[in-house]
């Protein structure tokens, strides 16, 4: 019968546990009534715009997407309702999710603010009073987690540095939060930093104060160490100065005292010298440490076992991104470890694998293309190195008395294909005559004599002197 009893109240025991554990959100993103769900403020016309999306690359086409920014240099806010209010007096408050900075983000938050229940949806906005701040913040160099408490109004920050990644894979954030006022803060579940509320935020007035009445006694001994009255200065030891004047040195015959002053040697390091004698020191048998001011209790420091408590209703979304395209997705409220822990392994451990893979595929893809472009632009840059190395022939070009136009091929110009086609009997008569002439009235070429082109080429070189050419017989 003891036994039955005693089965019966570990059962009872078993139930209520199992029982206690609750989710308060659950949010996937993974059906189309996500707006129904999340409110968009509207304290401003230009918040950005938030939509569903798995990104460029993933895992899993639905089971990946996930609430995206997607307007560069703009503010976000949003934020959903829990399923009831929260209050964690005796258990466990766990704030879960997953973000992923496929952007490669240069500047903006990625962190979650938890919020009471008399927050105001449409007027959400950075100065919104909120219960904590948490997750990444990145811009530049500086690259770190949030943990904000706000108590008594103030916003008070933890004052440990937590290392947030800043690649482009997603990164699953674990708040634990305590009855105890402890907290533990887990980056793919791995914990990152743990810890007291009262030793690592400053929350409370120190327990013990410096004693403003504490005076240091006349006698105490703040000296480590002493001469030792036992060395003595030895007998020998002559206090000569570093350097004496140097007795080989001479004055210049140029010299004049009356115009270059009184005339002095040059000094030397004095071979006597053995440096300043000093005592040597021993410890201090009187030494009692370095003095420090008594601490007594604080008159103004009270408990506060509540300290860790609050009343959440809501989580949001308040950023600023420079560049966009975060996704932020699994997001959990909840009072049990175990339920981050399945969730966490059903989806970031699932398919973090296969997001890596996916990555890697699409960098071989923007790698290939981008070899593929530079080939592009390595042909394009060939081919014109070719057109300008193409041939440039120059024709001489004269004006006759009457306004004809002549044009002269030179002696050394290549054989065009007509004439590789002109019989040798026909080519040879026809070498005298290879300077063409057009005229606006007659279309049709004539010939000059060689003593006509010997007039026209004078003619031409005086018009070109008058022009300020220079004469071709001098270029």
């Amino acid at each position: 019968m003891k036994r039955c009893g005693v089965f019966l109240a570990a059962s009872i025991l078993v139930l209520s546990i199992i029982t206690s554990a609750e989710v308060y959100l659950k949010e996937p993103f993974s059906d189309a009534d996500w707006e129904k769900r999340w409110i968009q403020s509207q304290h401003r016309d230009d918040l950005g715009k938030f939509t569903v999306s798995p990104g460029n690359f993933y895992a899993d086409e639905i089971e990946s997407r996930g609430l995206k920014t997607t307007q560069d240099a703009r503010f976000y806010a949003i934020s959903t309702k829990f399923n009831k209010t929260f209050n964690n007096i005796d258990k466990d408050f766990i704030v879960q999710f997953s973000v992923k900075h496929e952007q490669n983000i240069d500047c903006g938050g990625g962190y979650v603010k938890l919020l009471p229940p008399d927050f105001d949806a449409l007027n959400f906005k950075g100065e919104s009073p909120y219960n904590i701040m948490f997750g990444p913040d990145i811009c530049g160099a500086n690259r770190k987690v949030h943990f904000i408490l706000n108590y008594n109004n103030e916003n008070k920050p933890v004052k440990k540095q937590i290392n947030a990644p800043s690649d482009q894979l997603t990164h699953l954030f674990t708040l634990i939060l305590k009855p105890d006022h402890t907290y533990t803060i887990l980056i793919d579940n791995k914990e990152e930093a743990s810890g007291q509320l009262e030793e690592d935020f400053d929350l409370l007035p120190p327990k013990e104060i410096p004693d403003p009445d504490a005076k240091k006694p006349e006698d105490w001994v703040d000296e480590s160490q002493i001469p030792d009255p036992n060395d003595k200065k030895p007998d020998d030891w002559i206090d000569v100065p570093r350097t004496i004047p140097n007795p080989e040195a001479e004055k210049p015959d140029d010299w004049d005292d009356d115009s270059d002053g009184e005339w002095e040697p040059p000094h030397m390091s004095n071979p006597e010298f053995k440096g300043e004698w000093r005592q040597k020191m021993i410890d201090n048998p009187n030494y009692k440490g370095p003095w420090k001011v008594p601490l007594i209790p604080n008159p103004v420091y009270k408990e506060d076992k509540l300290l860790h408590v609050y009343n959440t209703l809501y989580i949001g979304f308040d950023l600023w991104q420079v560049k966009s395209g975060t996704i932020f997705d699994n997001i959990l409220i909840t009072d049990d470890i175990e339920e981050a822990n399945k969730l966490s392994n059903e989806t970031f451990v699932k398919y973090r694998d296969a997001e890596l893979e996916a990555k890697r595929k699409l960098d071989d893809l923007e790698t290939g293309k981008t070899n593929s472009d530079e080939k592009i632009d390595k042909d394009d840059d060939l081919e014109d190195d070719d057109n300008e190395n193409d041939e440039i022939i120059d024709l001489d070009v004269e004006i006759d008395s009457d306004g004809q136009v002549k044009v002269t091929k030179p002696d050394d110009l290549p054989p065009t294909q007509e004439d590789k086609q002109i019989p040798i009997q026909e080519k040879s008569s026809t070498n005298s005559a290879t300077t063409s002439t057009v005229s606006e009235s007659s279309p049709s070429p004539t010939f000059s004599t060689k003593d006509e082109n010997d007039e026209l080429d004078k003619s031409f070189n005086k018009f070109e002197e008058e022009i300020g050419i220079p004469i071709r017989d001098e270029l």
